[in-house]
């Protein structure tokens, strides 16, 4: 490896690693503004700060907020996905532990590679699909089907993971013509759609109080960075080298649980946790070998 492609790395996973860690400051700030207002309308609210930020960008580079290719069918499947990932994925980190829930979306990449060879036929050998059985091993044990440890609430985090797979999955066929900016645009109007729905399903909207605004902005900062901070990361460096830095999300998020929330993951949970881990950075670092042997 070059220097420079070594240097590009590791730019890529400091990047990664900005974008892990501002991902775990919004759901921190959407858990805590939830106990000020309805799940949905603080979601409303974020999605329509990211919609205004995402789409001053698209104009300022002369690009139109709404394209035609907005509505090919990879676009609709995007934002189906999108949109399922957003809802559920928000409902769980309210509605379980913040720890909890990041372990189990820390699957995500190992459903995008066995969904990449299912879809589009890509070459997937025994070790992966071992690494891949092992990851959703851990899945199940901080699941627990059966089990006294298991809540059937854990199933929300699981719809979500599906949602933000499918949407990694379906990115890969939308139209090139669509920029980082218009694709931000469109995204946050899934999360708009889905504070629309938990908002409609549960009603209660009031006006924030200054603590509860406080949260919702925090959170959009967090978020908004985060986004821009994963794109710089996937444009920098090798993919199977900088995608590995994703699961640092985990420790940030069990972190936040255990100091802010008073969380405590019990050695399932861990166990688990680092099944999910390991079996991931084995699948993306076989990625980089085998096509650095191509």
């Amino acid at each position: 490896m070059t220097t420079l492609l070594r240097a590009e790395n590791l730019k890529g996973g400091a990047w990664m690693v900005a974008a892990m860690v501002s991902f775990t400051f919004e759901d921190m700030f959407l858990k805590a503004a939830e106990t000020h207002m309805p799940l949905g309308e603080a979601m409303l609210v974020f999605g329509i700060i990211g919609m205004a930020f995402f789409a001053t960008l698209a104009r300022q580079k002369g690009e139109a907020l709404f394209h035609t290719a907005a509505l090919s069918k990879p676009l609709i499947i995007r934002s189906g996905f999108e949109l399922t990932g957003r809802l559920f994925y928000s409902l769980a980190i309210t509605l379980t532990p913040l720890s909890l829930a990041s372990a189990i979306l820390q699957a995500t990449p190992l459903v995008v590679v066995a969904g990449a060879a299912v879809i589009f036929g890509e070459k997937v050998g025994w070790q992966r699909w071992t690494a891949i059985i092992v990851g959703f091993i851990g899945v199940l044990a901080i699941l627990r089907p059966g089990l006294d440890g298991f809540s059937i609430l854990s199933l929300i985090t699981i719809v979500g993971l599906i949602g933000f797979a499918g949407r990694d999955l379906a990115t890969r066929a939308v139209p090139k013509m669509l920029s980082n900016r218009q694709l931000g645009v469109y995204g946050m109007a899934m999360v708009n759609l889905a504070g629309a729905i938990i908002l409609l399903l549960t009603g209660g909207a009031v006006w924030p109080d200054t603590t509860g605004a406080a949260l919702v902005i925090a959170m959009s900062v967090f978020g908004i960075f985060g986004y821009n901070a994963l794109t710089i990361a996937m444009r920098t460096g090798e993919i199977a080298a900088v995608t590995p830095f994703r699961y640092t999300r985990i420790v940030f998020a069990m972190l936040t649980g255990v100091l802010v929330f008073g969380e405590h993951p019990d050695m399932m949970t861990l166990i688990g946790s680092a099944m999910i881990v390991a079996s991931g950075i084995y699948t993306l670092n076989h990625n980089r070998q085998q096509a650095a042997s191509d």
